[in-house]
């Protein structure tokens, strides 16, 4: 008896340990897997500029249900560019942010292995953190409620040369000139010389830049050049060392440049070149969107990057 006592035992034993050897079956492995072969490859080709641009969905109704005020609302400009500034301090491989009006288009390095380069990954990750981004960015910038979310859709397109992507920010940053002249004209045809969009719409139609510019001029006193160059222009973000004083951190930079210039190309190397961002002597008084992310609360005074202001790790 003692004999098959002990032979109970060892074999107790023996089968715990075959047991623990043997790898569980995993879920994914079943007899419904093959549907997984129905899943389109859509990594991107490599080395290429790869450029996600959001637009927003029915902001015309948005805009006007949020009162936004009219032919520019800089406050609901800076809710845009602080969301944009989540997006690049999640992704370290976004070299350059341009946004103007509702869009915004983000410039991925041509190395970038970001979710292996899958396509769908980076356009639904960038549009979905944008959107959160732009719901929990509205309350520091806006003095009204959000009545409800805004929407954004998205593309990924690519640009296999340096010239290609200049282009296309190019092309960006001129929509800016045309459709804000035109609107900063209409609108002070509508809001102060009472006219109807209709006839605005016809004292404006057919006209030119130049045209543009001396019916402000002459009808309102505005010289266009004087206005913001952040209405002109848009919005570049860059990754730059925040210089204050005898201190230096790193932070997404808001700059309202001619980016069409040769010359901004060469002021800005790290974008098309090694990625080592560059040096920006604060001015004073400091942005509001630098100050929130160097100020931002629960950041430890030694780590190296600000606060996410999406608010996620």
């Amino acid at each position: 008896m003692r004999f098959l006592g002990t032979l109970s035992n060892f074999s107790k034993l023996l089968n715990h340990s075959f047991a623990r050897n043997i790898p569980k079956r995993r879920m994914a492995c079943s007899r419904f897997e093959y549907v997984k072969s129905f899943e389109q490859d859509d990594s991107i080709l490599p080395n290429v500029w790869i450029v996600i641009r959001i637009d927003g969905k029915k902001f015309h109704k948005f805009s006007k249900t949020h009162d936004f005020e009219k032919p520019n609302d800089e406050n609901a400009l800076n809710v845009m560019n602080a969301a944009a500034t989540a997006v690049l301090q999640e992704f370290r491989d976004i070299v350059i942010a341009y946004g103007q009006s509702d869009e915004y288009s983000f410039v991925f390095r041509k190395e970038t292995a970001a979710f292996k380069r899958r396509s769908a990954k980076l356009l639904t990750y960038v549009t979905s953190l944008f959107s959160t981004s732009y719901v929990m960015q509205w309350s520091k910038w806006m003095n009204m409620p959000l009545a409800y979310a805004p929407c954004f859709d998205g593309r990924v397109v690519l640009y296999p040369s340096e010239q290609n992507l200049k282009d296309y920010l190019s092309w960006r940053q001129a929509d800016v000139h045309v459709n804000n002249l035109y609107n900063t004209a209409f609108w002070k045809l509508v809001l102060e010389k009472g006219l109807t969009n209709q006839e605005a719409e016809a004292k404006l139609r057919g006209t030119f830049s130049a045209d543009k510019n001396e019916l402000l001029f002459q009808e309102f006193g505005i010289n266009y050049n004087n206005l913001p160059a952040m209405y002109r222009k848009g919005t570049i973000l860059l990754r730059k060392r925040v210089v204050i004083g005898d201190k230096s951190r790193q932070a997404v930079v808001p700059l309202h440049e001619d980016l069409i210039s040769s010359q901004f190309w060469k002021q800005h190397t790290e974008i098309l070149g090694k990625y080592v961002p560059g040096t920006y002597n604060a001015p004073e008084p400091l942005p509001r969107l630098i100050d929130l992310q160097l100020n931002a609360k629960h950041v430890d005074e030694d780590e190296e990057e600000p606060q996410n202001l999406a608010g996620i790790s």
